[in-house]
């Protein structure tokens, strides 16, 4: 089994630095090209079947991802981005940074002391949901021979390779956040997942900043 995973295009809140969540946020028209740039660089990958966040912004990458394969684009809740509860819609970049509770920068510096707010999720609790999707499709017997994309958001793919790449918590952005569209690749045999690459991108790299969601 080949599984690829990638982060979803640019959004605007992207570019305001703008925490996103489980808010559903579209590409913007940056977005849009960089993940048709990615999509014609791996055309001639077989993929069988592709499984999405269902926020928007990774259906769209998703489709156009697919192209014209006629094969499954699958919801799947586990793909959904961490939520941020009442933070989301807030500046977490250093100018113009509007989160109340100053603790909440451990997200990014000390993820293993990262507390969410009130309705929001811990990076714990998606790392059990993105590993529970992970080893459910890694251990289907149906999907041994296939190649498989999933498309999903920044924490979320991070959250799906924790189990390969990671012993600590505190390690969860070892690497950093990956870029838009950035591609990671894992190979399944006998059981056996091995990461083979990680946030390769297929376009100009000036397109894409590192943004935290």
């Amino acid at each position: 089994m080949q599984i690829y995973i990638i982060r979803h295009g640019e959004t605007d809140w992207n570019t305001k630095r703008l925490l996103q969540g489980a808010t559903d946020i579209p590409l913007n028209q940056n977005g849009i090209e960089v993940a048709k740039l990615t999509s014609a660089a791996l055309k001639e990958v077989p993929f069988d079947i592709i499984y999405t966040s269902p926020l928007q912004r990774a259906v769209q990458t998703a489709e156009i991802m697919r192209g014209d394969r006629e094969i499954p684009v699958i919801l799947d809740d586990r793909l959904k981005e961490i939520s941020f509860g009442p933070y989301e819609g807030l500046c977490c970049s250093r100018e113009g940074y509007s989160i109340p509770d100053p603790e909440f920068v451990n997200f990014f510096t000390d993820p293993a002391h990262y507390t969410p707010p009130e309705g929001g999720e811990s990076i714990a609790e998606l790392c059990v949901r993105t590993t529970d999707f992970l080893t459910e499709l890694i251990r289907n017997p149906d999907m041994q021979d296939k190649t498989v994309l999933l498309s999903g958001h920044g924490a979320v793919v991070k959250g799906l390779l924790s189990s390969l790449t990671i012993t600590d918590m505190k390690d969860f952005w070892k690497g950093g956040v990956h870029k838009n569209c950035g591609v990671s690749m894992i190979e399944v045999k006998n059981g056996e997942a091995r990461l083979l690459q990680e946030n390769v991108i297929y376009y100009d790299e000036n397109r894409s900043t590192n943004y935290f969601e």
